[in-house]
């Protein structure tokens, strides 16, 4: 093959599509997801929900799209591009996550991309193959034979920000109780979001999370990611609980102010890696070596007075 040929060659891009808030200060948000996909070798599409103005320290001021705005970014890149995965942010309003969830349904029902819901480039997800011990797929992508493949959907629910401010309403979480979650196929709150959506305390324990991942399966979710970084010991341990089984997920904790983003860029790469092929429990490992290497190559970069970004790319020495 030459050059005269590469005209009639199609290359397929795998597309993901990140639907959260815009972080002034590039750490989190759509700006993590985008510097994630990018990083892992997806295509980013972006659907922006709100405009916060922050920085390492704090949030000054969120301004946040409206519902229709939401709604008319949700269906004109859904139109035009074959996602393979949706990673939900920060929706902030019960009205958002209302517009989101009623989105979902009808995508799931048409496929992703283009007219008349079909769809190009590679086949299933490995994840689609992947049987637990009953034999059953763990996370289904698929819809039944002949309606077209459809997007793997992850919820960070994301309530607060690094610094603290709050950043979505009081009637938030049950918005997204009764109408998000029986859309999304991997859940992944933190401690204080999982006892915010199922208005308990936080998980002090290993037992406590697996026991708030189960509770959480049953508001709809198809898997629940619960990351457990803030529980005490020299281990972070993440659960991610099914159905069928519990995956567990430990690595040594890593000393650093600068992780502003983790959340997010842990989400979208598990987003990116499901896009790429790997079932959802290799996803998930495959996404928090990323993300802890993000955090090692932050360690010593100062970026603002206050909880740095992580880095999501290579560093680059000065000449």
């Amino acid at each position: 093959m030459d050059s005269s040929d590469a005209a009639g060659v199609t290359q397929w891009l795998p597309i993901a599509l990140t639907i959260a808030g815009s972080d002034s200060g590039g750490g989190a948000g759509i700006q993590a997801d985008l510097k994630t996909f990018a990083a892992l070798g997806v295509y980013g599409a972006s659907v922006v929900t709100a405009l916060t103005a922050q920085n390492t320290r704090t949030v000054r001021r969120i301004s946040f799209s409206s519902p229709e705005m939401v709604a008319d970014q949700i269906d004109l890149v859904l139109e035009d591009f074959n996602v393979a995965a949706i990673k939900i942010g920060m929706l902030g309003r019960a009205e958002i996550a209302q517009v989101v969830a009623e989105r979902l349904p009808s995508l799931l029902r048409r496929g992703v991309g283009g007219e008349g819901g079909r769809t190009s480039g590679p086949g299933p997800h490995p994840a689609d193959q992947s049987p637990s011990r009953h034999g059953r797929p763990m996370v289904g992508h698929l819809f039944p034979e002949g309606e077209g493949r459809r997007a793997f959907v992850i919820y960070d629910p994301v309530m607060s920000a690094s610094s603290g401010d709050r950043l979505s309403d009081a009637s938030f979480a049950e918005s997204v109780r009764s109408s998000l979650l029986p859309s999304v196929d991997c859940l992944t709150p933190n401690l204080a979001e999982a006892a915010a959506l199922l208005g308990e305390a936080p998980a002090r324990s290993e037992a406590d999370m697996v026991r708030q991942g189960e509770a959480l399966l049953k508001l709809g979710p198809r898997a629940v990611l619960m990351k457990g970084g803030h529980l005490e010991g020299r281990e972070a341990v993440d659960l991610l609980v099914t159905e069928e089984t519990v995956h567990r997920f430990a690595a040594p904790r890593l000393a650093s102010q600068n992780l502003h983003g983790t959340g997010c860029t842990l989400s979208s790469a598990i987003a990116a890696n499901i896009v790429l092929g790997a079932p959802l429990p290799e996803a998930v490992a495959a996404a928090k070596a990323f993300v802890s290497q993000s955090i090692e190559r932050g360690q010593d970069v100062t970026l603002g007075a206050g909880a740095g970004p992580l880095i999501q790319t290579e560093l680059r020495s000065k000449l």
